[in-house]
């Protein structure tokens, strides 16, 4: 390798590792505060740069999240890899998904932040797009290989997005234990694999 081209893998080398650590500074603050209280300043105080230099990196705040976002759906493809190779039924698969939004504050408020904002940047909206068909073509495998689906009638989108609801409307519910909340989630989430029971969906 000449030493011109050497250099140049150093200094993509240390591009990559800056942006995975500005990345990382933008997670560690999702679990912190509020998705809309943190800034571009936020992120670069924390991730020890100046804010200057988080924008060579990253055009927009939307650019960063949906890089973050690319990086962590990888986590939770693996989970439901796993759990259809180690052969879990259908009710294990819609338990790990809903586990994994409540356990994953700032996955779970990018996800909603994008699929509610209407005004993204083009070539953000253009990466969170391909991101999202990549999840739910790999959703929608997770279901075909999963153990009991197939006596079931499924789409996997929908069925996504039924899980995807029901946290986000129960994730703060007022007056409950994180353990009495994950409880009724968990049943709310099994309740939505089975046809004719959806009249018994109210809240004990």
């Amino acid at each position: 390798m000449s030493e011109k081209s050497t250099f140049e893998q150093l200094r993509e080398d240390e591009r990559e590792v800056r942006k995975r650590l500005i990345i990382k500074a933008a997670m560690e603050l999702f679990e912190e505060k509020s998705f809309h209280e943190i800034g571009m300043r936020d992120i670069a105080l924390k991730a020890g740069v100046s804010a200057a230099s988080i924008y060579r990196y990253f055009p927009s705040r939307d650019d960063l999240f949906v890089e973050a976002l690319i990086q962590d759906i990888h986590h939770i493809e693996q989970r439901l890899k796993n759990r259809w190779e180690n052969g879990s039924n259908i009710e294990d698969l819609a338990i790990a998904v809903v586990d994994y939004l409540i356990d994953n504050e700032a996955t779970f408020q990018m996800m909603v932040h994008f699929m509610i904002r209407g005004e993204l940047n083009p070539q953000a909206l253009k990466k969170f797009n391909s991101v999202q068909r990549h999840f739910l073509d790999m959703f929608q495998k997770a279901v075909e290989h999963t153990e009991g689906s197939e006596h079931l009638h499924l789409n996997a989108q929908a069925f996504f997005a039924s899980l995807s609801g029901v946290v986000l409307t129960f994730r703060n519910y007022p007056g409950r234990t994180e353990e009495e909340k994950r409880k009724a989630i968990h049943k709310l989430a099994l309740m939505i694999m089975h046809q004719g029971e959806f009249d018994e969906l109210e809240a004990d």
